[in-house]
């Protein structure tokens, strides 16, 4: 199972949401290819990046602080926030990281997602954040009727990359993931499955490893040292 430490940016900073409330950010540096280092020299084989300025109003605030973390270092980072145009994807895919994800986009304009699969085979990600099984959208304010497996099954036969799957509920709160919906999601799908949202323990990687899943997103327990990339790595082979 890959390991993709997570580095979440809004205006510049690396920072972390608490279940994806902006009003419950903590700001863990001003130097986010500096902490993209740290994680490389710990161990880490790729990196998770979100664009939290992206996620809110579709803006690319945060394209210095992402460029900057490419060219920190050569391994693959993929980041997600606000991807909703082709323009956009073709400028990210420039700075050069290995693949994006897109959410909120996909659910919204599911034929729109499906040629940019297509166009951009194997750079894409989707990215299904749930609250109780539904898709959230918007940074996390809106909660849909939509279900999460239903969605991926929709897209299934596409040529994605991954999905990562988020449980909202545990995200940012350090008290273990919501292995189950992973597990469901993984076995529910023929896509890569990525885990994210509550992974605070080497027991809660090894938890995720034996359900099957292909990757997790690891972030606030490493700013707080509950966990260390190197121990996580570890804990997934």
């Amino acid at each position: 199972m890959e390991i993709w430490p997570a580095i979440d940016l809004l205006g510049g900073k690396c920072v972390r949401l608490q279940q994806g409330d902006y009003n419950r950010e903590t700001i863990y540096g001003d130097d986010p290819a500096e902490m993209a280092k740290r994680w490389v020299e710990e161990g880490a084989d790729c990196l998770h990046l979100v664009d939290l300025d992206g996620a809110k109003d579709g803006s690319l605030k945060n394209r210095d602080a992402i460029s900057a973390i490419v060219h920190a270092v050569d391994i693959p980072c993929e980041v997600g926030g606000g991807i909703r145009d082709e323009a956009t994807i073709e400028q990210l895919l420039a700075l050069g990281l290995s693949r994006l994800v897109i959410g909120t986009k996909a659910l919204r304009e599911p034929e729109w997602f499906a040629a940019m699969c297509e166009r951009f085979p194997n750079k894409l990600v989707l990215g299904i954040d749930a609250k109780e099984g539904m898709v959230a959208t918007d940074g996390w304010l809106e909660v849909s009727t939509t279900s999460a497996i239903d969605l991926a099954k929709t897209y299934e036969h596409l040529p994605i990359a991954a999905l990562i799957y988020t449980d909202i509920a545990t995200d940012g709160m350090l008290a273990g993931p919501n292995v189950p919906a992973m597990q469901a999601m993984k076995e529910a799908v023929k896509l890569p499955v990525v885990a994210s949202g509550g992974v605070t323990s080497v027991e809660d990687v090894k938890n995720l490893t034996a359900a099957g899943l292909d990757g997790a997103i690891v972030g606030r327990a490493l700013y707080e040292n509950r966990l260390t990339v190197r121990e996580a790595v570890a804990a997934a082979k």
